[in-house]
């Protein structure tokens, strides 16, 4: 219950810059966001297959994102785990579509009354892969619907986030096997 109380207090203080404007100089390019995001093909199962680590996820392995519409809510229920053997943690946000954004910003709240911006910078046509981001680029995802990702893939990726404005080179990648442990790029 301890560790959980910190990582709500953790999202709440990531949240909380997320709330904040910083204006960009003229050279930054704005975020390029997903044209029109399918909300009914985005629902489901994303495995992180990396992340720009901070506290709440740092370290964790086999971690996937759970979208899912409960009473007309929409849920961000994240799942991860300290070690392949461990007993998954979970966090849920509670999200809403911002109008007028082509489904691809976010606001989600663990508490209520503090919101983080969610961006889904790029889902393909098939709704297998899919970037994620937050407004001032400090935090991003690459999201699959499989828990592997071939190279090629992910370097496709990559070049797409940095285009968007985020430091793909901050991205490490999330064990989803035991093989993955300790190789290069991983976490």
């Amino acid at each position: 219950m301890k560790r959980f109380a910190w990582a709500v207090l953790g999202l709440v203080a990531i949240g909380l810059t997320g709330c904040i404007t910083i204006p960009r100089s003229p050279d930054t390019a704005p975020t390029q966001l997903a044209a029109n995001v399918d909300l009914d093909r985005y629902m489901g199962k994303w495995y992180i297959i990396a992340n720009i680590p901070y506290f709440a996820e740092k370290g964790k392995v086999a971690s996937y994102f759970d979208i899912k519409r409960e009473n007309g809510t929409l849920l961000d229920i994240y799942v991860g785990q300290d070690t392949f053997y461990s007993s998954p943690g979970t966090f849920t946000m509670r999200d809403y579509v911002v109008p007028n954004t082509g489904n691809a910003v976010w606001r989600e709240t663990p508490l209520g009354l503090i919101y983080f911006s969610y961006l889904v910078v790029y889902v393909d046509p098939d709704y297998k892969t899919a970037l994620v981001g937050y407004p001032g680029h400090e935090l991003a995802w690459v999201m699959s619907r499989e828990p592997r990702m071939d190279d090629a893939t992910y370097k496709a990726l990559l070049v797409r986030l940095t285009a968007a404005g985020y430091p793909a080179d901050q991205l490490r990648k999330v064990p989803q096997f035991p093989d993955q442990l300790g190789q290069p790029g991983f976490q």
